[in-house]
């Protein structure tokens, strides 16, 4: 019987990941704890949290977590429950006048996370109790860090420090560590499949479907012209040497990011930095794009497209936000049938989990070996 193990095998050799992986929801409960909890997951983007006193609730794979900007500007991440009787504390995004205050008895959190109020708990107007240490109730905070405008959280607080867990990407891609701007509501879109998360993640991270399902793409993109990244950490995917948009007729441009290298002037890549974030940099924008699955069988990608000056937010530039927003959404749109197709196909009961070409898919491979390697430690640790 096919087994995880199969996918720890040289890529000649190995088969891809199960399919009870894909179509159990049993699966689903373990990835929750052995992948996305013991990894450093992507939970959200920074700019939905704009100021201070900004609060964004998120369900992450069932926990109820909320996303702060405090008072000097820092993202933190706390789980969304009082600690007095567990009631649910922010329903919706905004920005808040006051303290973070529970809609049950008022008890009320400061940005930080710190107990502030406690009204009538020790009867009518009397607001302490020598029984309730408000040092000791404040909001539980869940690790996490800041990259690429992603809030990134570590539930299990186990991995190693962000900055140590993925120097090789950070490396690589040192020349875009400088600000860069949300488009607005042009720049930014989801779209829902009914496949796992997993598949998602598969698709992107080669170029060998590019002729078959990206033809207008790989027209001035050709399969030819990619070439494969696969890092020593968790991130794999692909890159192109030919980028050269073409968003206006009047032969205007985006302006390019200041300082790179100038083999960016014609490349771009595209990774995937496991386990759920897809991230893909060119000279005058970038985009991320959160993979957030919705039990096993549906994913929801959540994709927002930055820009490299504030003057690209302007008007003189709405159109052509629009058209790159329009072209990307076509290109990941066309994605859908075949990450949904692989889906029903995990149904077989013959499928045994494929073969990886060595040449064209060595980045999914990296991908199955990196999911494969973390089921079967934890299941050993247990």
């Amino acid at each position: 019987m096919h087994s995880i193990k199969d996918v720890l095998q040289p890529i000649e050799n190995a088969k891809g990941l199960p399919s009870h992986l894909y179509v159990d929801n049993s699966a689903s409960e373990d990835e929750r704890e052995r992948v996305f909890f013991n990894s450093w997951s992507a939970l959200s983007m920074g700019k939905d949290v704009p100021d201070a006193g900004s609060v964004m609730p998120v369900d992450f794979l069932g926990m109820p977590l909320l996303v702060v900007r405090n008072k000097a500007g820092a993202i933190k991440v706390f789980q969304n429950v009082c600690r007095h009787r567990g009631m649910r504390l922010i329903n919706e995004p905004g920005k808040l006048k006051g303290p973070i205050t529970c809609p049950y008895h008022a008890w009320a959190y400061d940005l930080d996370g710190a107990l502030k109020a406690t009204p009538h708990v020790g009867g009518a107007n009397i607001h302490h109790h020598d029984n309730i240490d408000p040092a000791e109730m404040g909001l539980l905070e869940v690790r996490s860090h800041v990259w690429h405008d992603v809030v990134f959280i570590n539930v299990n607080e186990n991995a190693p420090p962000f900055e140590v867990e993925h120097r090789e990407l950070l490396e690589r891609w040192k020349e875009f560590e400088k600000p860069f701007f949300h488009g607005g509501a042009d720049s930014g879109f989801t779209l829902t499949l009914n496949s796992n998360w997993k598949l998602a993640i598969d698709n992107y991270c080669e170029s060998y479907h590019l002729p078959f399902v990206h033809p207008d793409l790989n027209s001035y993109s050709r399969l030819e012209d990619h070439y494969n990244i696969v890092g020593k950490s968790g991130f794999a995917g692909q890159g192109t040497l030919v980028y050269n948009p073409s968003l206006s007729d009047d032969g205007r441009a985006f302006p390019n990011f200041e300082g790179l290298d100038q083999k960016w002037d014609t490349a771009a890549e595209y990774v995937a930095l496991f386990p759920n974030l897809l991230l893909g940099v060119h000279r005058d924008h970038v985009f991320n794009i959160i993979i957030e699955p919705q039990g096993h069988d549906t994913t929801v990608e959540h994709i927002e497209l930055y820009y490299s000056s504030e003057d690209c937010l302007k008007d003189d530039y709405k159109d052509m936000r629009v058209k790159n927003a329009e072209l990307w959404h076509t290109v990941f749109e066309e994605d859908i049938g075949v990450v949904e197709g692989m889906y029903e196909g995990r149904k077989a009961i013959g499928y045994d989990g494929g073969k990886f070409s060595p040449v064209m898919e060595e980045p999914t491979y990296k991908f199955h070996y990196w999911v494969a390697e973390r089921m079967l430690s934890n299941e050993a640790a247990e």
